[in-house]
């Protein structure tokens, strides 16, 4: 889907679609990419349910499909697995069931260790290995879709992620300045700024302040 960011939340956003208003629950990361009053392309997934049709929206098609495939382990609903992605990027996913690493599948909220065995169980053979980085920070986008918004440095992206939120600029300046040694470790690490990493600090932040 296209359309006009009308609105950000913490928990999603609500893109224009041909005049029509369209709520999409994102994770963290996808929503730091996301400037109200600015063009969006987003890979979707309506989830269908008896009382309710809730959409789904991810940067790209890879995290969408990983996000399908998810549901298909027994108990893991589309809260679970959009979970997990928000605390995981989709080469982090595969990494964990491919090895077995139950401590990082735990790391997710509402997954313990049982659950996170019953997950590297049923998805091994299925997830395969991961065809491109979906690093948020200088990642290939894949081809025909396009970027959510143009990638700007994590200090922009994450303070004009916090101000669409509805903080002021000089609290999300505040915050960024705290989290800047948080994204020197993750560069020393990684290489890279994980923005979703640091825009759910960023809210514990500014919601105890």
């Amino acid at each position: 889907m296209s359309g006009r960011v009308a609105a950000v939340s913490p928990d999603g956003a609500v893109v224009e679609v041909g005049g029509v208003g369209l709520a999409v629950q994102c994770t963290p990361g996808t929503i730091a990419r996301l400037q109200v009053g600015q063009s969006a392309r987003l890979s979707t997934s309506l989830v269908v349910r008896e009382d309710s049709l809730t959409l789904y929206g991810f940067a790209d098609d890879d995290e969408r499909q990983l996000f399908e495939l998810l549901q298909t382990a027994n108990g893991v609903g589309p809260r679970l697995a959009q979970a997990v992605l928000a605390i995981h990027p989709p080469r982090e996913v595969r990494r964990a069931v491919s090895t077995a690493d139950v401590k990082a599948l735990m790391q997710v909220p509402g997954i313990g260790k049982k659950g996170a065995e019953r997950l590297i169980l049923e998805l091994r053979d299925r997830l395969g290995t991961t065809t491109t980085d979906t690093q948020l920070d200088g990642a290939p986008i894949p081809a025909g879709l396009g970027p959510v918004t143009p990638v700007a440095p994590w200090r922009d992206q994450l303070t004009s992620a916090l101000v669409g939120l509805g903080w002021s600029g000089k609290e999300a300046e505040g915050a960024v300045v705290q989290l800047a040694p948080l994204a020197d470790e993750q560069v020393a690490a990684s290489g890279a700024v994980e923005v979703a990493v640091l825009l759910r600090q960023a809210l514990q932040l500014l919601g105890r302040s």
